[in-house]
């Protein structure tokens, strides 16, 4: 019922469409997707398992898992389908009314500026070590067994801050509920065209998208692959699908195999070099 299943069945009907086979989705959740990727390292190199790679497992716990059974890196990439941003927000009855006020806050009281997530390591958690290093301030990171216990938590007043997955943040936002104070996208959304980017702000660093993409075991048939980037694009094509990303303020993927494995690469330098100077470690 999350996000990478609503979207992996939508992709799904169109694939079996257009390969002719029916497509099982299969949900092996836990360890923040690393119970996924290890049973799709160890699955046949046929093309007949693929698996949904996203940030957490491809590009980020490597880096703060004392030990994972699979490596990032031993899977073929197919096909980024989405680029997620988030946005800092803050309870309507909190004072803070934009990202300066945040900081002027934070630095008048080191620690004392709760800000939620949805556990460690994820795009919410990393999203705000991030801000607090490129804005110089020290926040009390808060840790929820998900993102909706956190939202849950945002709204009740209980945190003062929160980086959101915009298209779940759009509706309690829209009612008045939340505050939004900055987007982590390179460009303003068309859904929160008042809402700066951070780069505007002066903080081009805080720049965070929560993507998946498909990918499969290495060792795949070179033919093989060529036919399933073939078949993702054409289905990523689909209005469906493309309605259901663009609703959330999502950015559609796309691009060639390549492309996607290069993105991978710079995203888990990109992390494992935050998660080493923030000391961040899963125990």
């Amino acid at each position: 019922g999350g996000n990478t299943d609503v979207k992996t069945r939508l992709v799904a009907l169109q694939l079996a469409k257009l390969l002719g086979q029916p497509v099982i989705i299969d949900n092996k959740p836990g360890a923040s997707g690393n119970i996924g990727m290890e049973l799709l390292a160890k699955a046949a190199p046929d093309g007949y398992t693929i698996g949904m790679g996203s940030f957490g497992p491809l590009a980020v716990n490597a880096a703060i898992y004392p030990r994972i059974n699979f490596d990032p890196k031993g899977f073929a990439p197919l096909y980024l389908l989405e680029k997620s941003p988030l946005v800092l927000v803050t309870p309507a009855a909190k004072p803070y009314r934009s990202v300066q006020d945040v900081v002027a806050a934070a630095k008048a009281s080191p620690g004392a500026l709760s800000i939620a997530n949805a556990g460690p390591g994820g795009a919410h958690h990393l999203s705000a070590e991030l801000f607090e290093q490129a804005a110089g301030v020290d926040m009390l990171g808060v840790p929820y067994k998900g993102g909706g216990p956190a939202s849950t938590a945002l709204l009740a007043g209980q945190v003062d801050l929160m980086f959101e997955q915009t298209g779940a943040a759009l509706p309690s936002i829209q009612a008045g509920k939340i505050r939004p104070l900055a987007v982590t996208s390179s460009r303003r959304l068309s859904a929160l065209p008042d809402v700066p980017t951070f780069a505007e702000l002066g903080l081009p660093a805080v720049q965070v998208s929560n993507w998946m993409g498909y990918v499969a075991p290495k060792g795949t048939p070179q033919v093989v692959l060529d036919k399933l980037h073939a078949a993702f694009t054409q289905a990523a094509a689909q209005p469906e699908v493309q309605g259901r990303i663009l609703s959330q303020s999502n950015e559609v993927g796309g691009g060639s195999a390549a492309d996607f494995a290069g993105f991978i690469d710079a995203e888990a330098q990109k992390w494992s070099k935050l998660v080493k100077e923030r000391g961040i470690r899963m125990e």
